[in-house]
Formats: C-alpha cells, sequence, structure tokens
C-alpha cells in the first residue's frame, strides 16, 4: 500500500498541505516570540507572593490602596500599598499620580519586583468614576470574597 495517493490532484493538494502547515508555524511561532516582551500578566499582591514573581520582570499589580499608606517622598517619589485585603504590598513610583489616586480606592500599578521584593511601579492607574473599578481588580476581589458592591439607591431596607 503506497503512502502517496495515487491521483495526481490528491498529490498535489497533499504536497502543498506538507509545505504550508511549517510554514505556518514558524510564522506563529516567530511571532510568539517578538511579542513575549510585550505580555504583561496581571497580579493580586497574595498571588504574586505566592507566585514568587521574578525580580525585572514587568506585571501589573491590583488591589485597593491601603488607607493611611500614601507618602510623598522628597524628590517627587510616592509609596503607598496596594491590598487584596490578604497581603500587602508596598509600592514606590516617581512621577505624577492620577487625579483620582486616593486610599481605599482600585488602582492598577504595572512596574517591577525589585530585588529587595519591594515594588517600583512606571505607571499607575485610577477609577475614572464613583461606580467604576478596575476589571482585574474587581474580578480578584470578587474571587476573594472581599467584594462589596455599591448598594443599589432607592432600594429599600428590609
Amino acid at each position: 500500500m503506497p503512502l502517496l495517493p495515487q491521483s495526481r490532484k490528491a498529490r498535489a493538494r497533499l504536497m502543498a498541505v506538507a509545505i504550508a502547515a511549517p510554514v505556518l508555524a514558524l510564522a506563529v511561532g516567530l511571532s510568539l516570540w517578538a511579542m513575549r516582551d510585550a505580555v504583561v500578566f496581571f497580579y493580586g499582591p497574595s498571588e504574586a507572593r505566592a507566585q514568587h514573581v521574578a525580580p525585572g520582570r514587568t506585571v501589573r499589580l491590583g488591589g485597593l490602596v491601603q488607607a493611611g499608606s500614601v507618602r510623598r517622598l522628597p524628590g517627587g517619589s510616592v509609596q503607598f500599598s496596594i491590598t487584596d485585603n490578604k497581603a500587602v504590598q508596598a509600592v514606590t513610583f516617581h512621577g505624577d499620580l492620577p487625579d483620582l489616586f486616593r486610599e481605599g480606592q482600585g488602582v492598577i500599578a504595572e512596574g517591577a519586583f525589585g530585588e529587595d521584593g519591594g515594588f517600583r511601579a512606571t505607571r499607575v492607574l485610577a477609577k475614572h468614576d464613583e461606580k467604576y473599578m478596575p476589571k482585574e481588580v474587581a474580578d480578584r476581589l470578587k474571587a476573594s470574597g472581599e467584594w462589596r458592591p455599591e448598594p443599589v439607591a432607592g432600594a429599600a431596607a428590609q
């Protein structure tokens, strides 16, 4: 029993597939390899601690700004802590914070962990109105059982 089909048309199709498949696989592989630095993972403070995120790797750290943790340092740096009510992570950011950044609000900090375990943010994102919380932060809070949605206006107390 021969491995190749008997008809010329079927052999031509088989050859086309045999040539196209490795070319396509190579293209996909090169695309994924080129994007490896563009992928940024999202963690809550407790997940980052459990996953042992490598120092220097760019990640997003999200949660709530811990009350009483915001300190402005000389030179324009700000230190604050992000919590998911399970763990707390200290963050240092140099630059201007968003106008809506404040204690007790949802925040996402993009940056990297240092060798000392501190998180150095290069970008800080804050919620933009009273009803909004970053999707990743809300999902993490829901998963941990800490989600407390706003009460619906006009709802009668029972």
